[in-house]
């Protein structure tokens, strides 16, 4: 039975401009950054926390459609949840990314931000019941 998830791939076209967005822009914190050589495959593993349960991957693109060219690369739809969708949406705004209007859901309040690759993702902060 899966209980969680654990780990989302995402895959990119610069995985170092990728890294730059999520740290520097979404707070988040790099928990790896490895590969193999031999491979040459590189990935880089981030969370919002480094006790997060769930990280995201990121990939380059490229070498994993040489690899695996029957896979969809695109992004996965992604969403995060928040305590306080105010203030993490001010932060994303005083970083500098690219976000929608913070809109009310009916379960929750929300809004979408981009990377600096045009991928969407949405945090939302659910209405206590």
């Amino acid at each position: 039975m899966i209980k969680k998830l654990g780990q989302v791939m995402v895959y990119v076209a610069d995985q170092d401009k990728a890294v730059k967005f999520w740290t520097e822009k979404a707070g988040f914190t790099v928990i790896a950054d490895e590969g193999s050589e031999e491979m040459g495959i590189r990935w880089i593993e981030i969370a919002p926390a480094e006790d997060s349960a769930t990280t995201i991957v990121l990939h380059d693109k490229e070498v994993i459609s040489k690899m695996s060219p029957e896979l969809n690369l695109g992004t996965p739809s992604l969403m995060f949840y928040t305590d306080n969708v105010d203030k993490l949406y001010a932060d994303f705004k005083e970083r500098g990314a690219v976000t929608g209007e913070l809109v009310n859901m009916g379960i929750g309040r929300s809004f979408n931000f981009a990377d600096d690759e045009e991928n969407y993702f949405a945090v939302m902060e659910l209405l206590e019941e």
